[in-house]
């Protein structure tokens, strides 16, 4: 019997950043050659990241600081005032 949840799994979200990505390039109309150049990141690891969505953190990061939104990071792990919530997860 599978376990559904109604929460995303990192699988999940690694495949949507990585089709943001892919919206935001082509709006742009940047080539993946293009944003190799541009960014630092190999053009091997771009066709991965937007076809798997593997990629490294420095990788993601270039990549976000490239279009402007390494902001977006920000509330990664940032810590909640409210300690309680976060023991909860753990006692779960």
């Amino acid at each position: 019997m599978k376990n559904y949840s109604i929460n995303k799994t990192p699988s999940q979200v690694q495949l949507e950043l990585a089709e943001r990505l892919r919206e935001i390039r082509k709006d742009k109309k940047v080539s993946q050659s293009e944003l190799a150049d541009k960014s630092g990141v190999s053009l091997g690891s771009i066709k991965r990241f937007e076809h798997t969505g593997e990629i490294s953190l420095a990788s993601l990061l270039r990549l976000a600081h490239l279009f402007d939104r390494l902001d977006d990071f920000d509330a990664v792990f940032k810590t909640n005032e409210d300690l309680k919530e976060i023991e909860k997860l753990f006692n779960r």
